[in-house]
């Protein structure tokens, strides 16, 4: 469990507005008729413009830049030949390394007209990382944060994966703590001011259980309902939180 220095934190912004940018111009690219491997090469070569590079490319064998998950795809979606077409919603989580440090965020996109259930999902699982943070400041207990995201999910119908967790982050994209998006308000460790996190709420329209592909990477809801992915890179403060991905 690593505390950043300031000097560190500093270090780790510009590889946090990377992400941020990025994940908006991938954005701008998602349409029907694009596949997702088209998305993918749109972000390697943004990342590799900015000075920056993809951290998830080759992590642990991973083929690609960036996860783009479609639908019933909850994470870790391997950009490839799927089409996108109208009513789809696509999450995209992406890294980018410099500095000698990552950042990390995920965003769910709309795709032309689409279901009111679906855009109620992406909008509450947004709502779900706000609800994550509030009150977030040095001392309050780690589940606190599952707690209240798990709480507004749930409020709205909608349920928590529990088999994929946040985290934290630095020089490694996956750092201690974990951080889960569900648990008991008032447990956990307590955070410590210039600790560096990713809250990362992965919320399904039907149940929380989930299945991992054969490929190693990609995992769906088992109901086959869609799901929607929401992160940011998030320090630690004494007085509250600081977002670098936004």
């Amino acid at each position: 469990m690593t505390v950043k220095t300031e000097q560190e934190i500093a270090l780790m912004r510009e590889p946090c507005a990377i992400v941020r940018d990025t994940l908006a111009y991938v954005g701008s690219k998602i349409k029907p008729g694009v596949t997702t491997k088209e998305l993918d090469e749109y972000a390697e070569k943004y990342i590799r413009s900015r000075g920056a590079e993809p951290s998830c490319l080759g992590y642990c064998g991973y083929p690609a830049s960036i996860c783009a998950s479609v639908n019933e795809v909850v994470v870790h979606g391997i950009p490839g030949d799927r089409v996108i077409r109208e009513g789809d919603i696509v999450s995209i989580d992406l890294c980018a390394y410099k500095n000698g440090f990552h950042g990390d965020a995920a965003r769910t996109f709309l795709v032309g007209d689409v279901a009111e259930e679906k855009k109620k999902l992406v909008r509450v699982t947004e709502e779900c990382f706000f609800k994550g943070i509030e009150n977030l400041r040095a001392g309050t207990p780690l589940y606190d944060i599952g707690a209240r995201v798990q709480r507004h999910a749930e409020e709205n119908g909608f349920s928590v994966v529990r088999a994929l967790v946040g985290h934290g982050i630095g020089r490694e994209m996956h750092e201690d703590p974990s951080v889960p998006n569900f648990g008991k308000a008032g447990t956990g460790i307590r955070l410590k001011a210039g600790m560096v996190i990713c809250i990362e709420p992965m919320i399904n329209m039907g149940g929380y259980q989930v299945d991992f592909m054969q490929d190693g990477w990609t995992v769906k809801t088992r109901d086959g309902k869609p799901a929607a992915h929401y992160e940011n890179t998030v320090v630690i403060r004494e007085d509250g939180v600081e977002i670098l991905t936004l």
